[in-house]
């Protein structure tokens, strides 16, 4: 039980840190963010900043123990939704595989957090 709370910790506090710092920029329209996103992706400034809002939220909803089961299992569907439409938005535009490939990998870490967090639900059962 340790162990896996010792690794549903580090991988779910990494993804949410990387969720964190990566809705900052959107929050603020920094200019870097906003030439990515809106110039290069297309997206609308509003669509940029509600994101960034919902991801900052999702992030805190899966570090805090006290959130209900149910709440998570939203943040890690939204987290997931947000991250294949990153991919498929770079894959849209024409980017290079370089581009949008390593969203996978972000992908990849989601569903390690998402099932250690059923294992732990399962263990504490």
């Amino acid at each position: 039980m340790k162990k896996l709370n010792i690794s549903y910790w580090i991988i779910t506090a990494l993804f949410s840190a990387f969720m964190l710092w990566s809705s900052f920029g959107g929050l603020k329209l920094d200019e870097q963010t906003v030439a990515f996103l809106h110039d290069h992706l297309g997206y609308p400034l509003y669509f940029i900043r509600l994101i960034s809002v919902a991801k900052i939220i999702g992030a805190i909803a899966i570090l805090l123990p006290f959130v209900p089961a149910r709440v998570k299992e939203w943040a890690y569907f939204g987290f997931f939704i947000d991250l294949l439409t990153a991919a498929y938005s770079f894959r849209a535009v024409g980017d290079p595989v370089s581009g949008w490939a390593p969203m996978f990998l972000f992908i990849a870490i989601l569903i390690a957090a998402y099932l250690l967090h059923h294992k732990r639900l399962a263990a504490q059962a």
